[in-house]
């Protein structure tokens, strides 16, 4: 075999990755990886000799580092139920290595100086790499060109339906002046406000199983078909979060052109039968449906119609969730389990471990232009997800390092567990345990590289 590198240079490497099986964007493969200031310095058949550290992946698959496009990690505002700490380790417990967060917090992400906020809290706290997604107003269209290109931003997200916090923008003009000011893809909640407004009477008091009943797949098709029709006509490209419904699925195979979509961990694997067993920690928004839809999504997912995989981590604490229905809050962990619940449908076969890769790594490179990342590559950032698929593990409410520490899929067996999590050569995560000191990163992204 022959080795790749990024000089002639023989000179030692930092960090050794041998015999594990690495699952790339151009296949399987079984090369070595070395590791030097932080990237990929070589893979092939590398003499360990030459190397400072050797980890022994026998047995265990080398996946690109999982990017998590969408978790709410709930600062500044709402710390009691998680920050930005607590989140990112949650995060790398599970595999991930970089996360985009939200913009929906106290106060909301919505200009330069709340960017700047985020990112300063963020170094030298968060465990894995991060961007911050900046909300789109009816006040800020002006500012979006430059915020949308600053450094650690993710690009602009717009709710135009409402859910937690307070960055609603439900009207066709106001939608159209945002996407008339981007350049980047936007990333949108797709909900139809009005129809949820003319539908609350449909709520039952006690009963979260009425969620997906007021919230229908009506108002969730509806979103996406004003937002296509919108983005069209400005000439933009958009991004559909969590899609709930096989509808939005048929409808999205013939826009492609300008529509990428996510999918959740929860609308993969859960279903409204879950509702009598979990109450209101299944409401999430948009909710968790029926099986047809879920089997709609699995289609998607077959069929290349969602492009990416993110978990829409949206903690709240027991009590808060304990509230009587409608007013329980809507959303559950989700940042730590996607990895493994993930795994467990590919070793059921419903989706190839080189779709994952596709789905958490290449993917969201390739949709949001991520620089140095998504791929095992010479001169890409060392960001490896080190998974087990032969172990059988058992998720509980103990393992979940978020701050609001519950899961939906406590007591859920799996086959195939995240055994460690690299980040940008450093040894995050390894075996259930914090390896390293938080050292995270903004991601670079090429629509937005600094100058100079």
């Amino acid at each position: 075999m022959t080795t790749n590198e990024t000089t002639s240079d023989k000179s030692t490497y930092e960090l050794l990755f041998r015999n594990g099986t690495v699952v790339n964007h151009d296949g399987v493969g079984t090369p070595d990886i070395a590791v030097r200031n932080g990237r990929i310095a070589a893979t092939g058949d590398i003499d360990p000799r030459r190397a400072d550290r050797v980890v022994d992946c026998t047995g265990l698959h080398i996946l690109p580092g999982v990017i998590d496009s969408q978790v709410h990690f709930r600062e500044p505002g709402a710390e009691h139920k998680e920050d930005l700490e607590t989140g990112s380790r949650a995060a790398v417990m599970g595999g991930v290595t970089a996360v985009f967060e939200m913009p929906n917090t106290k106060p909301t992400t919505t200009s330069a100086e709340a960017l700047a906020d985020k990112i300063k809290r963020a170094r030298g706290r968060m465990h894995c790499d991060f961007a911050f997604w900046v909300g789109g107003t009816r006040d800020n269209v002006a500012d979006i060109p430059d915020l949308e290109r600053l450094p650690g931003a993710a690009g602009i997200k717009v709710f135009i339906g409402s859910s937690t916090g307070d960055l609603l923008v439900e009207d066709d003009a106001g939608i159209a002046a945002i996407l008339g000011a981007t350049r980047r893809r936007a990333a949108f909640h797709a909900e139809d406000e009005m129809r949820l407004n003319d539908r609350k009477h449909l709520r039952v008091p006690g009963d979260a199983a009425s969620h997906p009943v007021w919230r229908d797949a009506t108002a969730a098709l509806m979103a996406t078909e004003r937002l296509v029709r919108i983005a069209r006509s400005k000439g933009a490209r958009i991004h559909i979060l969590h899609i709930s419904t096989a509808e939005e699925i048929a409808y999205l195979a013939d826009h492609k052109d300008i529509v990428t979509a996510e999918a959740t961990p929860h609308h993969l694997t859960l279903s409204a039968d879950d509702y009598e067993r979990l109450g209101t920690k299944l409401q999430m928004n948009p909710p968790v449906r029926d099986k047809a839809h879920q089997a709609g999504i699995w289609q998607g997912i077959a069929n290349g119609v969602i492009d990416v995989l993110g978990s829409d981590h949206a903690p709240h604490t027991l009590e808060e969730k304990a509230k009587p229905y409608p007013e329980s809050p809507s959303g559950m962990t989700g940042v730590q389990t996607l990895v493994p619940i993930m795994l467990d449908h590919v070793n059921a076969g419903r989706l190839s471990l080189e779709r994952f890769v596709d789905l958490t790594s290449a993917g969201p490179a390739r949709l949001f232009g991520i620089a140095r990342k998504g791929r095992i590559a010479v001169g890409y950032d060392a960001d490896f997800t080190i998974v087990d698929l032969k172990r059988r593990a058992t998720i509980t409410n103990g393992w979940i390092a978020s701050r609001a520490g519950w899961t939906p899929y406590d007591g859920k067996r799996v086959f195939g567990w995240p055994v460690g999590t690299v980040v940008r050569g450093r040894q995050v995560m390894w075996e259930g345990e914090l390896a390293a000191p938080s050292g995270g990163e903004p991601v670079l992204f090429s629509e937005a590289l600094p100058r100079g």
